[in-house]
C-alpha cells in the first residue's frame, strides 16, 4: 500500500490574496467559498493535489524547507517567468545556464520560493 498527496498546504497571513496569485499562476478559479480573513482558501488546479492555504499569525522568515517546480504548460520557461513576475512574483535567482538548461527561483507575494523549469518542448529529445 502506499500515499498520495491529497493537497499541498501553504501557511500564510493573507489566504484570500496568496490563493488569488496561485490562481493565476495555475489558471484555475479560488473556491466558490473563499473570502478575504478567512482562515483557509483552496484551489483545485487541473491535473494536480489541491493547494490548502492557511493563515498562520508568524510570517516568513528563512527560506522554504519545501518548494513546488513549476513547467510551463504551453510556453517558453522565459515567457512564463515574465508572466509570474508580471502577476506578482519576485526574481529571487537566475540559476539558467548557457545550454538553455536550468531554472529561474521566484517567489510569491509573501515571499514563498518556487521554481521555474523549461517546458517539455524546450527539453532535448534524449535517447531512452
Amino acid at each position: 500500500m502506499s500515499a498520495r498527496i491529497h493537497n499541498i498546504c501553504i501557511d500564510c497571513r493573507d489566504t484570500y490574496a496568496l490563493a488569488g496569485f496561485w490562481a493565476q499562476v495555475f489558471d484555475c478559479p479560488r473556491q466558490s467559498d473563499d473570502f478575504p480573513g478567512d482562515p483557509e482558501a483552496m484551489l483545485l488546479p487541473p491535473g494536480g493535489p489541491e493547494v490548502l492555504f492557511l493563515a498562520v499569525p508568524e510570517g516568513k522568515e528563512v527560506k522554504n524547507r519545501l518548494h513546488l517546480d513549476l513547467e510551463p504548460a504551453d510556453r517558453t520557461r522565459d515567457e512564463e517567468v515574465a508572466r509570474l513576475v508580471a502577476i506578482g512574483a519576485t526574481r529571487v535567482a537566475d540559476r539558467r545556464r548557457a545550454d538553455g538548461s536550468g531554472w529561474v527561483v521566484l517567489a510569491d507575494p509573501e515571499g514563498n520560493e518556487f521554481c521555474v523549469l523549461r517546458s517539455a518542448a524546450e527539453r532535448p529529445a534524449t535517447a531512452g
